[in-house]
């Protein structure tokens, strides 16, 4: 058993911080520095999806108030 030979679950990948491969014990990221950065990053909004200006609901109370 010794002679076998293991298999990777996930394969190598850029670090999406740096570049750098990917560790095993990080996945995806190289390290736990990077996994602390992009932690700090979705936890200050800084990969918010922006909502769209555009559309603006109207609640049914604005809609009795124009007729």
């Amino acid at each position: 058993m010794a002679d076998a030979k293991v298999t990777r679950l996930r394969l190598t990948r850029p670090c999406p911080i740096c570049g750098k491969p990917s560790v095993q014990a990080f996945h995806p990221f190289c390290s736990a520095r990077c996994a602390d950065i992009d932690l700090n990053r979705w936890l200050s909004g800084a990969y918010a999806i922006p909502a769209d200006a555009g559309e603006d609901k109207s609640s049914p109370e604005d809609d009795d108030e124009r007729d």
